[in-house]
């Protein structure tokens, strides 16, 4: 279906502006205040694909969507579905999220929709909720330059921070970032409106930026990573000219807020194609102002090893649908550094334990200046380091209590990736992979075998706390809890 919509893209890119397409820019919405036009560079030209000759059909679209977009119409706006929603139908995927994009401003849209609410400083959008789903309505985005001062606001390095700035449907689409997610599909007609060569885009798999590159990441540069996301998900080519500034104006992420980092990582890295974007991030010289003590050490195989299969896994467990935590991945991407660290203060004459602790305390601070870690997400990260030479000394009862520990899954896990990636011989892994499989009289014995094994498996040399053995020691621990890349 998607080869007959492109077939068609020929016929209809000469189709002038008062051809068949023009019955949408000749609707009057209630109450559009269109700003005034005065650059509308880059130059668009109008692509308007009729129903018959498109294969996306509003059965695919959600009846939330659907519905936001009638009450618009009937209140006579404008209203398309837009962006990523459209742009993934036209790929035979199936979109859990659809965006509705109108001429009505955000105070007029609300009055439309009860429980509605306006969010947002840099752009002010509706969240409508319909049942269960929200959808995200904006209003038509005009150029900021036409702006007043208080509408569109820059920092010196070109950044907007304020652009409520609105306008048409044509400026609308030249002021989103790339070309494949400017396709707008509205139910007035099922026709497909393309004014920045999205369509011919998809069929050559580019992510291709709207304007001039530079300037455009300059607004706002995690359009940057957004580029990378895309292409990994897609799996498209970012186009030459559009790729050719990343490197250069990488350094710019710095000025992006930590926290809003931290989203754009779980965007990046936990969406499933996790490993193709770290290699992506680092090909175009973005990963080192998002992780910067860990790209210091990817020249280690070791630690090279270990953050592509932590990614790997990840991505392997969301598309098994199995839980995620950001909890594991930090843990997974830190750790080079950590442990490298506490290997330098080992050597100064630091003990291990204290060792760790510094060195943790250090990395995670270092993290923090360029993404925030939620503290539900860090503590866990440092418990699964801490646990990590706990591990490995088994004797007596600790084997028993470590396995009761909420956070043992995780590490044991985590120890397991350790052991994958090279860093620490094989074999410790294995022996607690058969610990949870044994029975009681097992696990008994496997712990005796541990304790004469050598210093890391001898017995406590302290007394016994009164009471003996942990009286939970016989129960299963539950496993499925927390797992490690949940």
């Amino acid at each position: 279906m998607f080869n007959s919509l492109i077939s068609s893209i020929k016929r209809w890119h000469s189709k002038p502006k008062d051809g068949k397409g023009s019955k949408a820019d000749s609707r009057s919405g209630k109450g559009r205040q269109p700003a005034p036009q005065k650059n509308r560079s880059p130059k668009t030209s109008r692509v308007i694909v009729p129903r018959s000759d498109h294969c996306l059909s509003r059965r695919d679209v959600s009846r939330a969507a659907l519905t936001v977009m009638k009450r618009l119409q009937e209140a006579g706006f404008e209203a398309y579905i837009v962006g990523g929603g459209v742009r993934d139908l036209l790929l035979g995927g199936h979109p859990k999220d659809f965006d509705v994009a109108t001429d009505a401003t955000p105070e007029q849209a609300k009055q439309l929709f009860r429980g509605a609410r306006i969010v947002g400083r840099r752009f002010r959008i509706l969240h409508a909720r319909i049942g269960r789903e929200v959808i995200e309505v904006t209003t038509f985005r005009g150029h900021h330059s036409d702006g007043e001062a208080h509408e569109a606001q820059q920092s010196e390095h070109g950044m907007l921070l304020r652009d409520n700035v609105y306008g048409d449907l044509e400026s609308d689409a030249v002021r989103r970032d790339f070309t494949v997610n400017a396709l707008y599909y509205t139910i007035n007609g099922f026709e497909i409106h393309d004014y920045t060569g999205g369509i011919r885009d998809i069929e050559q798999r580019l992510i291709r930026m709207i304007g001039d590159p530079a300037t455009r990441y300059k607004e706002d540069p995690v359009r940057m990573l957004r580029a990378v996301r895309f292409a990994a998900k897609l799996d498209f080519d970012i186009e030459p000219a559009t790729a050719a500034p990343l490197a250069e104006l990488a350094p710019l992420l710095r000025n992006i807020a930590p926290a809003r980092l931290f989203d754009e990582i779980l965007k990046l890295l936990m969406s499933g194609n996790g490993e193709r974007t770290f290699e992506l991030l680092c090909e175009h010289g973005l990963w080192p102002h998002l992780f910067p003590d860990n790209a210091l050490q990817l020249d280690t195989p070791e630690a090279l090893a270990l953050t592509r299969q932590a990614l790997r896994n990840t991505d392997d467990r969301i598309r098994n649908d199995q839980r995620v935590t950001p909890a594991f991945l930090y843990a997974a991407l830190l750790w080079p550094a950590v442990n490298s660290e506490q290997k330098f203060l080992i050597e100064k004459g630091i003990p291990p334990v204290p060792a760790l602790a510094q060195a943790a305390q250090k990395i995670t601070s270092n993290q923090l200046v360029h993404t925030a870690i939620p503290k539900r997400f860090s503590l866990p990260m440092r418990e699964i380091w801490d646990m990590q030479s706990r591990l490995s000394r088994r004797g007596g009862e600790r084997a028993f209590r470590l396995m009761e520990m909420p956070r043992f899954r995780a590490a044991y896990d985590f120890l397991l990736l350790r052991e994958d990636s090279g860093e620490i011989p094989a074999g410790l892994g294995q022996w607690w992979t058969d610990f949870q499989a044994a029975d009681e009289e097992q696990r008994q014995q496997m712990v005796r075998d541990a304790a004469r094994s050598g210093p890391r498996g001898s017995k406590s040399r302290g007394r016994r706390s009164r009471g003996g053995r942990n009286r939970n020691r016989g129960k299963r621990p539950d496993n499925g809890a927390e797992h490690p890349s949940n």
